[in-house]
């Protein structure tokens, strides 16, 4: 026998004495068999065809030689039969190890031998590859593409008069603005879309800057909602959550009742009531997580009002706080600028721009250019018929539009806050609370909501 002929045999004979094969010599010590996947594995069986493709061509050519050989030459003198037996029995064994199974001569399988050897232990993995997934957990992607490829997500409430819409449903929406601007208004608009007298669509407002009932259910009816619709506990539903877990089961009765809008007014509410800073991003993330995303899995579009930021670096960028508020809108985020101011029974009117459009839906139907492109003009007219119905027209952008380009805080705002704060200062007793400003001076929750705000960062209380 040759010495790389005895070397093939040794290496296969006497796994553990190989020292030039990375260990595990023998096959990986947490397999029974051969793993494609195991680098170990691999390694081994790579040396083990090398080693077997080297053993055949020494066979080949020493077969091939003594074929040649006269009887009693080289053939029978280098390598008798008992030798060559054995070294063919050795090349059919590298086969079967190759393949992950270990055998002896007579056959038999030692694989588990060779493991019981390891220092390791060894681990059945014949449990791993058993089909467990539960695919329900997953999006029926299969079934999404049957047929047709779906349209891509539009706009469905807060109808233009070019048909187009605004919001989205299934998402949450944001819509925010200065005090007084029509943010309100405009979600209510949306609203009304569904309690038409012949329609059947259903709407919740979630009442958390406590305007009361009496203040939106006469917007509405001003807006030309039917009174039988608001009537009705399967058309309309207001609520005025007075915490969280009053809340939370507002959010679970919507996973039955399915409205198709739902107005949240406002954001800056919701955050306390869920012990939550507007600066603090993980935690406006916990809040939506947990309120404002389930309300949108019901289906419905989610109408979420907020105001704007104060300082006027910030306001160029949105709502006021954490940029999160930004990243997790799903649907549209729409700033509301006031044009006309909005008077009882006269009406007014505000810009809407695109702050945000995750879907593009809205967007495709603006004009093209600058950082918020315009998304129409926003009007409340009175209406011919009287009784203080109010014709609420949202425009599309049209070509000589000039929405505002700048976010400022106007000079003219400014100092209407300053008067503000000036009454709240020289009331006896001084103000509580929003809602206690509102009752004492009959402003509307915004405008109360900001004089309260510069009140006390200007008194030291805040």
């Amino acid at each position: 026998m040759s010495k790389r002929t005895q070397g093939v045999a040794a290496s296969v004979a006497a796994p553990s004495g190989a020292e030039d094969l990375p260990e595990p010599t023998w096959h990986c010590r947490a397999h029974a068999v051969y793993d494609k996947v195991c680098f170990s594995c691999k390694a081994f069986a790579e040396e083990q065809q090398e080693m077997l493709r080297q053993s055949l061509r020494e066979a080949t050519t020493q077969d091939h030689s003594q074929d040649h050989s006269p009887p009693g030459g080289p053939r029978s003198s280098t390598l008798g039969g008992q030798d060559q037996d054995h070294s063919r029995r050795n090349v059919r064994n590298q086969r079967k190890r190759s393949n992950g199974v270990v055998l002896d001569d007579s056959g038999q399988d030692h694989s588990q031998d060779h493991d019981s050897e390891w220092s390791g232990t060894t681990q059945d993995h014949s449990q791993d590859h058993s089909p467990e997934v539960d695919y329900g957990r997953y999006f029926d992607v299969a079934g999404l593409l049957d047929g047709t490829l779906p349209d891509p997500p539009a706009p469905a409430y807060g109808v233009r008069d070019d048909a187009h819409a605004l919001f989205y449903a299934g998402e949450v929406n944001l819509v925010f603005g200065d005090p007084e601007s029509g943010k309100t208004w405009l979600a209510l608009v949306a609203a009304r879309e569904l309690l038409g007298a012949h329609g059947d669509g259903r709407a919740v407002v979630i009442d958390l800057d406590h305007n009361g009932a009496a203040a939106m259910v006469s917007r509405l009816l001003a807006l030309g909602a039917d009174k039988a619709a608001l009537a009705d506990r399967e058309r309309f539903l207001y609520v005025e959550p007075e915490d969280r877990s009053h809340l939370l089961g507002v959010v679970a009765d919507m996973k039955v009742w399915r409205p198709g809008i739902v107005v949240l007014d406002s954001l800056g509410e919701l955050l306390p009531l869920f012990g939550s800073s507007s600066n603090s991003a993980d935690e406006y993330t916990d809040a939506h997580r947990t309120a404002l995303k389930p309300l949108a899995k019901t289906g419905a579009a989610v109408l979420v009002i907020d105001h704007l930021a104060k300082g006027s670096e910030s306001r160029t960028l949105g709502p006021g706080g954490t940029a999160a508020k930004r990243r997790t809108i799903g649907g549209v985020s729409l700033r509301v600028t006031l044009n006309e101011a909005f008077t009882p029974g006269q009406g007014g009117s505000a810009w809407l721009t695109v702050n945000k459009d995750r879907h593009g839906g809205l967007r495709q139907h603006c004009p093209t250019g600058g950082r918020e492109p315009s998304a129409g003009l926003f009007r409340l007219d009175p209406s011919p018929l009287g009784e203080g119905i109010l014709e609420a027209v949202i425009r599309a952008p049209k070509d000589g539009d000039r929405p505002p380009t700048s976010f400022a805080i106007s000079a003219a705002d400014a100092e209407k806050v300053s008067d503000d704060v000036a009454v709240l200062a020289a009331l006896d007793p001084l103000p509580k609370s929003r809602r206690d400003v509102q009752d004492r001076m009959g402003w509307g929750s915004d405008r109360a909501n900001r004089a309260l705000k510069a009140w006390r960062e200007q008194d030291g209380s805040d």
